[in-house]
């Protein structure tokens, strides 16, 4: 990163959190179990959890105010939804107005109970987007002090060269689909725009939400995964192995790292009880391997 910030090689998706059945308190127990392993990166959205995501996370930094320094904190914006929550909101569609984007980085703030973020990206590309108005949100942020870096998020590379020419000071981090059920972004230039410009690429749903675990058991990836679960088996992602959720009712957090995969019951489980822990293996951690990060998330 151009700003010097160290996110961790893992960063924890937050979309599905509504879908954990977690309280503030569990949330902050959770945030606790990632720091114990590395992991202080921690991606969120205005959108998320039909607009709740936000705060869900802010009530738990409010009960364990010791962990706020210690994070990373993600966020993105630029998406209107139609919900309740937001009733003036009439048609879905993308905004990325000046007056929008810095509107939602101040709702983002508030929600979270935080005075700066550390990144901020435009969640999706809007066909409409004037690249100056973004220009302009991005510099009343950072010469108010609320926002760090700014960054994008599934962007071809033509609309982050366009942003880019708009820009005093350069993008930060693109967040794409990365994994080996979605190579596109190794093939369209994106991944080798991000390493010419000197963008940090994150790779959201870098497991394809929890399908590339479920590969059938005589595929060349079936046999992989078996090979993985065996004591000393090492995963593809980034210097770490997954290992199956511990016996017993869905955990609060304690001692394991909850991804961002879909609900249970949803054809994008990792796992059926919820799910996977994650154990740092060596070559883990920050600054460890490439540049790629993954965010486990699935949107």
């Amino acid at each position: 990163m151009h700003t010097g910030q160290a996110f961790s090689r893992l960063i924890l998706g937050l979309w599905r959190i509504g879908d954990w059945g977690l309280s503030p308190a569990g949330v902050a127990n959770l945030v606790q179990a990632c720091l114990d392993l590395g992991i202080d990166t921690f991606d969120l959205a205005d959108i998320y959890h039909d607009h709740a995501c936000e705060a869900l996370f802010g009530a738990a930094l409010r009960t364990a105010p010791a962990l706020r320094p210690r994070l990373r904190l993600i966020t993105k914006c630029g998406i209107r939804l139609v919900s309740p929550s937001r009733p003036q909101h009439r048609v879905k569609h993308y905004d990325t107005s000046r007056e929008h984007l810095v509107a939602s980085a101040d709702h983002s703030l508030r929600a979270l109970g935080v005075e700066r973020l550390d990144l901020l990206l435009i969640h999706r590309p809007d066909p409409l987007m004037e690249a100056d108005e973004v220009a302009a949100a991005f510099t009343a942020l950072k010469e108010a002090g609320k926002v760090a870096a700014f960054g994008v998020s599934n962007f071809q590379p033509h609309q982050v060269d366009l942003l880019q020419s708009r820009l005093g000071e350069p993008l930060q981090a693109h967040q794409l689909e990365v994994s080996l059920g979605q190579t596109r972004a190794l093939f369209d230039g994106t991944l080798d725009q991000a390493q010419r410009l000197r963008i940090s690429p994150q790779a959201w749903s870098p497991l394809g939400g929890g399908r590339l675990l479920q590969a059938l058991p005589e595929s060349a990836l079936g046999r992989a995964h078996a090979l993985e679960r065996r004591p000393g088996g090492h995963s593809g992602t980034g210097g770490h192995r997954l290992a199956p959720p511990p016996p017993g009712p869905h955990p609060s957090g304690a001692g394991q790292w909850q991804s961002g995969a879909a609900a249970p019951a949803g054809p994008g489980s990792i796992h059926p009880a919820g799910p996977p822990a994650v154990v740092p293996a060596a070559g883990g951690g920050h600054g460890a391997g490439g540049p790629l990060r993954g965010v486990v998330r699935d949107s």
